[in-house]
């Protein structure tokens, strides 16, 4: 049961574009003419898409393959051919890279303006190299210190990310105040409804599995 709590946050977080949608629509221009809201709109319907035909095939297929037992990391569960397993894990190290940027862009300009705020750091080539990589550098030791990846991605996927699905929903009923039981309200309802329940067991599963593994886990070993 806790593991299907903690595949739903797996979910969440596989899905959680939505995190730096607002941040990447900033970037864009707009005029009332030519509102940014309908490319972003556009760019999140094909991402979410091009997310579901690239993960739920591996998740069913893994499944059936392998049921239950079927690894975090899917590829870990196969064998052969080599070849294959290779070009998989190369295809995952190039789509790490342009992710990470993605997901990562809010703590890198977090982390540039408390630099040079803070100890008056002269912003530069200088600044980013230094606070990025050392960013970069403490997640890859946490990734080495708590190797409880698919448990992690529960827990974050539902504590984390789960709550910025419905948020919008809650600020939009009280800015807007629609009228009860019209249909953006009940939609906006539904969605707050759905994201908590996804948010609170899956946290609950991605934490409960960490304390599992945790107790069996022998540090750099």
């Amino acid at each position: 049961m806790f593991c299907v709590f903690n595949a739903l946050g797996q979910i969440s977080f596989a899905f959680a574009g939505h995190a730096v949608a607002l941040e990447i629509q900033a970037t864009i221009p707009s005029t009332p003419e030519s509102p940014s809201k309908v490319p972003t709109w556009k760019g999140a319907l094909g991402a979410y898409f091009i997310n579901a035909i690239c993960y739920f095939p591996v998740a069913l297929i893994g499944y059936w393959a392998f049921g239950q037992d079927v690894d975090d990391n899917v590829l870990v569960n196969l064998k052969k051919p080599v070849w294959l397993i290779a070009s998989a894990n190369l295809m995952v190290v190039i789509y790490i890279i342009g992710s990470y940027q993605v997901y990562a862009i809010l703590v890198f300009e977090l982390l540039d303006r408390m630099m040079v705020k803070k100890i008056n750091f002269p912003p530069g080539i200088a600044l980013r190299l230094i606070a990025r990589s050392s960013y970069v550098a403490y997640t890859l030791f946490v990734g080495i210190t708590f190797p409880f990846f698919g448990d992690l991605l529960g827990f974050f996927g539902g504590f984390g990310f789960s709550p910025t699905s419905y948020s919008p929903s809650i600020m939009w009923l009280v800015i807007k105040k629609p009228k009860r039981f019209s249909a953006k309200w009940i939609i906006s309802w539904s969605c707050i409804f759905v994201g908590f329940f996804i948010m609170l067991p899956s946290t609950i599963g991605g934490f409960r599995n960490i304390i599992a593994d945790a107790s069996t886990y022998s540090f750099y070993t």
